[in-house]
């Protein structure tokens, strides 16, 4: 029996913006909208399980979610974060490309909602799959908040 040897690491993916997101959904019909939302999950960096606790748990949400802040040494934010649930894992992955690459003061300045609103997800996916979206997003900028005071 021979071993097979292991497949070469795949390309890094270039950096995706809301812009071309936004784009690609707008070009797309509502089963393809899912699609692109779970595949926006899947893209998400893994979070370590020990993170996912009660005080990383996002309240108010159908599904399970978990965000984790982490800073680096330039004051830029960076979110880990996951779902139980394919579009809910989606949707967050949508958030944080909104905040992706700023720093705890700008994300306190960012209208995370009306960069959103393009997407129009209220009208899109369902009451049960938006309505912990706000909750999502305040925790984000409650944490950018208090890091951007620190």
């Amino acid at each position: 029996m021979t071993d097979t040897p292991p497949a070469p690491p795949l390309p890094a993916s270039p950096p995706v913006s809301l812009a071309d997101v936004c784009d690609e959904y707008a070009a797309l019909d509502a089963d393809d909208r899912y699609r692109l939302l779970i595949d926006l999950g899947r893209a998400l960096a893994p979070m370590p399980e020990p993170l996912k606790t009660e005080a990383t748990l996002v309240r108010g949400c159908s599904a399970a979610v978990w965000v984790y802040p982490t800073q680096g040494a330039d004051g830029r934010l960076h979110f880990l974060a996951d779902s139980n649930a394919a579009i809910t894992k989606g949707i967050i992955a949508l958030v944080l490309l909104v905040v992706a690459g700023k720093s705890a003061a700008e994300i306190g300045a960012t209208d995370i909602a009306g960069a959103l609103a393009p997407f129009d997800l209220r009208n899109q996916l369902s009451s049960n799959r938006t309505q912990g979206i706000p909750n999502m997003i305040a925790l984000i900028q409650q944490t950018a908040g208090r890091l951007a005071a620190a």
